[in-house]
């Protein structure tokens, strides 16, 4: 004779929540957008509705409104970051952008070099990687770095990655990933950077020691008011988030970011973005680059590619 399963089908646990109506989903928007700067278009009902389906399970709710007065209620502060956590969208790859990249190579390191020669002595680089997602652009920006100012070149970097989840934080400070992702990174990073693992970690490589040791995670809402990022970043990357503000959030976001550049930063922003009409304060450079300097640039030259269409070092 059969035994009935005991555990409900997760098609029957869906049917025991009731659908996130207009009226809640008006709820959440609001809340998002007022916390996190995310403008929920209507269209993304289905998309919130699937993003805290189980959320509501865990927690034994039946309603949206339920968990909305959840997230409201003294007690449950932190409920609200666990929201967050699971709206937010993280894709993210090693050497995003490859053109980003060359510009680094070809332009922006060579005048660093250049400077450094004419001045004289040790220089610190000061990086931030905001909405920074699981760890990929970070550890992109710390390899190109320390392969053209290793150690004991007189140079220093520090590498601060921030984003609003804690989720894809904890996995960007483990600085273990998908063996797969091995094909974002070229050859030579590869060899020098990543270490396979083994046994319980095969299927996986982590970063080494000396790329760990420069790049620091913290929890940042770029929404918020103040950030607790001093000044003087020579680099900032913000990548494929100004899309998910509105207007206004936008431009209060690019302020802040371009308030923390040194004179002579840049600032780097996804493909689909444009600081145009946005602020007056950087000057564009080429295609999602703007730096806070007044000085024009040597055109860019293409760098070598490996057959991924990232860039090799020299």
């Amino acid at each position: 004779m059969n035994r009935p399963n005991s555990a409900p089908n997760q098609a029957a646990l869906d049917r025991a929540i009731r659908p996130v109506s207009d009226r809640e989903f008006a709820l959440f928007q609001k809340l998002i957008y007022r916390e996190a700067g995310i403008y929920l278009v209507p269209a993304k009902k289905a998309l919130l509705e699937a993003r805290l389906t189980r959320r509501l399970l865990e927690l034994g709710l039946s309603s949206f409104e339920a968990y909305y007065r959840r997230i409201l209620e003294v007690d449950h502060n932190d409920e609200l970051v666990v929201l967050l956590d699971r709206i937010s969208t993280n894709e993210t790859h090693f050497f995003r952008e490859p053109k980003q990249f060359e510009f680094l190579e070809n332009i922006v390191f060579p005048a660093w070099k250049e400077q450094n020669r004419s001045a004289g002595g040790s220089r610190q680089i000061r990086v931030w990687s905001a909405a920074c997602s699981s760890g990929e652009e970070p550890y992109s920006l710390a390899m190109i770095l320390w392969d053209h100012f290793p150690p004991g070149s007189g140079w220093d970097f520090d590498i601060l990655a921030t984003d609003i989840s804690t989720r894809v934080l904890g996995a960007g400070s483990t600085a273990v990933w998908p063996i797969a992702k091995a094909s974002e990174i070229p050859q030579d990073y590869l060899k020098k950077y990543m270490l396979r693992g083994t046994g319980e970690q095969s299927g996986h490589m982590k970063a080494g020691a000396e790329l760990r040791s420069v790049v620091r995670f913290e929890r940042l809402n770029l929404n918020d008011d103040d950030y607790p990022v001093s000044g003087n970043l020579d680099l900032i990357f913000c990548r494929n988030v100004l899309i998910y503000f509105d207007t206004g959030s936008r431009a209060r976001v690019i302020q802040r970011l371009v308030d923390r550049l040194a004179p002579n930063g840049f600032l780097f922003v996804g493909h689909a973005e444009s600081l145009t009409g946005v602020t007056d304060r950087v000057r564009y450079v080429v295609p999602t680059i703007y730096t806070t300097s007044d000085q024009p640039q040597t055109p860019l030259r293409p760098a070598m590619l490996n057959n991924r269409g990232v860039p090799t070092t020299r």
